[in-house]
């Protein structure tokens, strides 16, 4: 039965119709946003004030080309998104059928594909509430990127970084890749998230050479970190870059940050090109073109640059649904673990980290860290729990799975769902997950009563992407706006 799986968390609890109680969840939500907006400050990640960084400058950034507030309808910023955390657990929990009222009408909408699962689970204690079909693994495309996350967090720790560095070989500068896909060969970007620079690598790198007397040298990169094919099983795809150990700007060949984009087949190769050009400008005498090479044991380190936060990734992610730092967690999950940077290395590794956090994983495989392979499959039991377990006081290093995710109408994947009318707007946090004939949902929100939820809904044959995507958002609105006693 749905209501028998149940896990306590440590060390003490966390303190009708959808339709009819939509204005009351919203301020519900609102009120305990404020309430305990003081007391999730210690969460991971850029939030500030209980806002994430980016939603405020997007509300600031509002005001300014507006020239002040439009007079509307005052609708709350998103609450934080671990607003049960104050004490909330004295809030009501929803029960099984109260649930099932709002969400089995909701299951049978014809937008949804022939097969869907269902999970809602209460965060405080762990215990699932609701399930529909939910211990059956399906596809879930890219809310896989949550479990990739915390098996990352769980084997690095959020504050783990990854390095890129130069070392001197002889007469032969060598450009080691440490795996971080972010490293930029941009100028930095007003407002953007820092990232680790070539440029300042390069220009590190030229005055090592200097101050040692090195005016020539030849230049070589290393890719070796990551083993095993760089092409994902989908093959050649706008979606990732082939998945190496040295790239800048994700392998992207335009200068966009996230989603589709034409990408380079040799990431490492013109890493290695950018930093050669970059030496020169420098002022540093660079012989022929760079070439795929590795150091020797005696070779001195010259400089390093290093990535941002784990944390941070994680969230950059999550919230972009980012297929190559997913990749990139992946492999470095598997070199914490002992195992090959591959496919196959890192998905031992996610499982096996997987494996210990507790979580229901039978039946599932994981297959890659994107969720772009079809061959992965889990539960939506499994989905929810996950959430749920990134909650639990005892595991603050999993907090950036939950800050990370989307919110409905204002950040990352869900920015364009959930309308200005829409009651889950701000409320809903979820990540989302698409390919075609695939359409997933998972994240947290605070019910009606102030009680905190997390949430999975998977569907797989949906005729139309839009249509599915829509039920899933209702699914979601249906938690949110119920008490569901």
């Amino acid at each position: 039965m749905s209501e028998t799986r149940s896990w306590r968390l440590r060390p003490r609890p966390w303190p009708g119709t959808p339709r009819a109680r939509t204005a009351r969840f919203a301020a519900v939500s609102a009120v305990a946003g404020l309430v305990v907006a003081g007391t999730a400050v210690g969460a991971a990640g850029p939030w500030e004030g209980g806002q994430r960084k980016a939603e405020r400058a997007r509300a600031a950034a509002d005001t300014a080309a507006g020239g002040g507030r439009r007079a509307e309808p005052v609708r709350p910023d998103a609450p934080p998104v671990l607003a049960a955390l104050g004490g909330r657990a004295t809030a009501p929990q929803p029960t099984r059928d109260g649930l099932g009222g709002a969400l089995d009408g909701l299951l049978k909408d014809s937008a949804l594909g022939a097969q869907t699962s269902a999970a809602v689970v209460d965060v405080a204690t762990g215990r699932q509430l609701y399930g529909s079909d939910q211990d059956t693994p399906y596809t879930p495309a890219s809310t896989i990127k949550t479990a990739t996350a915390a098996a990352a967090l769980a084997a690095l720790g959020p504050a783990h970084r990854i390095e890129t560095t130069a070392v001197a070989d002889g007469d032969t500068v060598v450009l080691v890749g440490g795996g971080d896909p972010t490293l930029t060969a941009r100028p930095a970007r007003e407002g953007a998230q820092p990232a680790a620079s070539l440029k300042e690598l390069a220009d590190a790198t030229a005055r090592g050479l200097k101050a040692r007397g090195k005016g020539r040298v030849k230049v070589a990169y290393d890719a070796s970190r990551y083993s095993g094919p760089a092409a994902h099983p989908i093959g050649p795809n706008e979606n990732i870059a082939p998945v190496s150990a040295l790239m800048v700007d994700e392998g992207r060949l335009d200068d966009s940050d996230r989603g589709p984009a034409e990408r380079t087949a040799d990431p490492a190769g013109d890493a290695g090109r950018k930093f050669a050009g970059m030496l020169r400008e420098a002022g540093v005498d660079v012989d022929g073109d760079p070439a795929a090479g590795r150091a020797g044991d005696k070779a001195e380190r010259l400089a390093a640059v290093s990535s941002p936060p784990l944390a941070a990734l994680v969230e950059r992610t999550l919230t972009n649904s980012d297929n190559d730092i997913a990749e990139a967690l992946a492999r470095q999950t598997a070199l914490a673990s002992g195992q090959p940077a591959d496919f196959e290395g890192a998905a031992r590794a996610v499982t096996g980290r997987l494996e210990k956090l507790g979580l229901p994983l039978s039946g599932a495989r994981i297959a890659d860290g994107s969720g772009l392979d079809r061959a992965d499959n889990v539960s939506a039991a499994f989905l929810a729990s996950l959430l749920a377990r990134a909650a639990d006081p005892a595991r603050p290093e999993l907090r950036p799975v939950l800050t990370g995710l989307p919110v409905a109408g204002f950040s990352g994947t869900l920015s364009g769902r959930y309308g200005a009318d829409a009651a889950g707007r701000g409320v809903v946090r979820a990540k989302t997950g698409t390919l075609t004939g695939v359409n997933t949902l998972s994240g947290t929100v605070v019910d009606a009563d102030g009680r905190l939820l997390s949430f999975a809904f998977m569907t797989t044959g949906a005729a139309s992407g839009e249509g599915a995507q829509g039920a899933l958002d209702r699914l979601a609105t249906a938690v949110a706006g119920c008490g569901c006693r």
